[in-house]
């Protein structure tokens, strides 16, 4: 009964079509979930690139998640291992510098819709019951995932604190976080170190 609960759930939640008047595209819900999962990575919403390739994280933010994560890109992958589950589930569309040189050209994305946490986040979470640990990225997840929102590296200093709650906050890897990377580099040398280890011993297949 479990499973056919899960399999109808997840469904109804590729198939949604609630928020179809507010995307700048027609609805593509984009997660990855499986009850066997140990990790959850918890998101901002897919990019352009991910809606049209219709996988989360097929872009250079998620070649560098990975490298994060220590992990190759079918493990990555693998709903049965991982799970992908943004705050909002398709793209959201972008915003545009309004001024200045760049006037009318892209200057990112639009926030998660905020109707998919409502509507299904806890649904899916409760059908999600082997996580281990949750992989935070970007201030939507935080609010929902700790509860609050904050400056991001106070939280990501506090690693060690919500790594004994199952929860690690990361800067969301876009290449428009180099600059922050390049100004903590401790979270090189100290936090992604543990992740790694963390994610090797949850993912690891006992020998045969």
């Amino acid at each position: 009964m479990a499973q056919e609960t899960f399999i109808a759930l997840k469904e109804a939640v590729l198939s949604c079509q609630h928020c179809a008047s507010l995307l700048p595209n027609p609805p593509e819900p984009i997660i990855q979930i499986h009850p066997n999962a140990k990790i959850l990575i918890a998101g901002q919403a897919p990019g352009q690139k991910a809606h049209d390739s219709g996988r989360p994280f097929d872009d250079l933010s998620g070649d560098r998640l990975r490298s994060w994560l220590g992990v190759t890109v079918d493990v990555f992958y693998d709903a049965q291992q991982v799970a992908i589950l943004p705050m909002g589930f398709c793209f959201p569309g972008n915003t545009y510098y309004k001024s200045g040189p760049s006037a009318g050209k892209i200057s990112g994305d639009l926030p998660p819709r905020p109707e998919c946490a409502v509507k299904w986040r806890e649904a899916i979470l409760s059908q999600l019951t082997h996580i281990e640990l949750t992989i935070v990225l970007g201030v939507y997840a935080q609010k929902y995932h700790l509860g609050r929102s904050g400056n991001l590296t106070e939280q990501v200093k506090a690693w060690l604190y919500w790594l004994e709650q199952g929860i690690l906050v990361l800067p969301h890897p876009s290449p428009r976080n180099n600059r922050w990377l390049k100004q903590n580099p401790w979270f090189e040398t100290e936090v992604l170190p543990e992740l790694k280890k963390r994610v090797n011993a949850l993912l690891q297949v006992p020998a045969s």
